[in-house]
């Protein structure tokens, strides 16, 4: 269940994330967590210095500092805090990202991060200056991999034509199937790997109960998740039929949001669980059926 990340290390990474956007305030809590999930087996973690304006990459630092060449941290740039902190605003510019990047390796007190995502894009982007900006920080050993985070096909078709990404992370699950269509099929043929975001689709594929999400109504939903249920069956709760549906393509690595220890827990348990068989994915596949994207196409 593990893979390396391309031209990374030779650290193997976990074929499960930690999303470390879930985590809350309490710097010991998160570092206890964090530790937790390495125990068990988990080996990547994924936060941004977006996140709780760059609390979340200091609670990653004081959990990893002693223990820095054991794990793999993804980070990423690309959203610049406004001065009086009451939102912020997009800049991928290369000046940008150099200052920005001094402050996420002193936030996670190490000298350099493995993996470095733009947080976003835009086909407006100055997508040459924000490529030289990574390749500059690749070569200075300040990174040592990047790519970009997008659920825009066209910004994904962009970058991926312009430089040799590592990972691509975007929103993908069951209930959102839409990178199947053109997103995918770039990446695999590529070999670029797949982070996918919202693996569990806000809780809609765990224990959540049903509710509105993307074209779903509440009632889809409810049918689709006794669906799964029946499917999964007695001894295998759904969250891990639905990480085990994303884990049976070799190129996609679940980003698990973790906040509690029963999050975990699902995290963990889904890397002991045997591989879906050919039919409970042909299953599945007709029970989700694929969607497109009706925009950034």
């Amino acid at each position: 269940m593990e893979k390396i990340l391309p031209g990374s290390s030779e650290l193997q990474v976990s074929r499960i994330a930690f999303g470390c956007m879930s985590l809350g305030d309490d710097h010991r809590h998160n570092s206890t967590l964090l530790k937790k999930a390495f125990d068990g087996g988990i080996n990547f973690f994924d936060t941004a210095d977006l996140y709780q304006k760059g609390e979340n990459e200091v609670s990653v630092g004081k959990a990893f500092k002693e223990m820095r060449k054991e794990v793999v941290i993804a980070t990423k740039v690309g959203n610049q805090w406004k001065e009086d902190g009451s939102g912020w605003v997009w800049n991928p510019n290369k000046d940008y990202i150099l200052q920005a990047v001094e402050k996420s390796l002193k936030r996670l007190q190490t000298d350099y991060i493995d993996l470095y995502l733009l947080h976003g894009g835009t086909l407006e982007d100055p997508a040459e200056e924000t490529l030289e900006a990574f390749e500059l920080l690749k070569q200075e050993g300040k990174i040592l991999q990047y790519g970009i985070s997008s659920i825009r096909p066209n910004v994904v078709r962009r970058y991926t034509d312009m430089a040799q990404l590592t990972a691509v992370m975007t929103q993908y699950s069951l209930l959102d199937r839409r990178p199947e269509e053109n997103i995918l099929p770039v990446l695999e043929k590529k070999g670029i790997v797949v982070l996918a975001r919202g693996a569990l689709a806000k809780g809609l594929l765990a224990t959540k109960p049903a509710s509105g999400y993307l074209q779903y109504d509440a009632s889809q939903i409810q049918k689709l998740q006794n669906g799964l249920e029946a499917l999964s069956g007695p001894d295998r709760p759904v969250a891990i039929t639905s990480l085990l549906w994303l884990l049976a393509r070799k190129s996609v690595i679940p980003v698990i949001g973790i906040r509690t220890e029963d999050h975990l827990n699902t995290a963990i348990q889904a890397l002991d669980y045997s591989p879906l068989s050919k039919e409970e994915i042909e299953e599945l596949d007709t029970l989700f059926l694929p969607q497109i994207y009706q925009e950034h196409r």
